[in-house]
């Protein structure tokens, strides 16, 4: 699910007048992992949904983003340090299946 976008972007194109760079922050997640994680570890609350950002460059188009697993460890809790993992794991996937399909069109 998408939460929010930040054409960050637009406020470097309006400072040089270009029309690039492309860069969008996403703010993305899935509202049932975030609640397993935060009712286990309500910190996990601040973490999530993850932030990612899409910014092309002059050598293609990346991807950055934030693994939740990254932010739990000192909480100790180690059912929301699974439920992160298994978050990382299934966005990496929907990430790289999505790159997959922009790589096609």
């Amino acid at each position: 699910m998408s939460y929010v976008q930040f054409d960050h972007g637009a406020i470097m194109r309006k400072a040089t007048g270009r029309d690039k760079p492309q860069m969008i922050r996403l703010v993305i997640g899935n509202p049932l992992i975030m609640q397993e994680m935060a009712k286990r570890v309500p910190d996990a609350g601040f973490d999530a949904p993850v932030p990612a950002l899409v910014d092309e460059r002059s050598d293609g188009v990346h991807l950055s983003y934030d693994r939740m697993a990254s932010f739990l460890p000192p909480c100790g809790n180690s059912d929301a340090l699974a439920v992160a993992r298994n978050l990382a794991k299934n966005v990496e996937g929907l990430l790289l299946e999505a790159a997959a399909l922009a790589n096609h069109t």
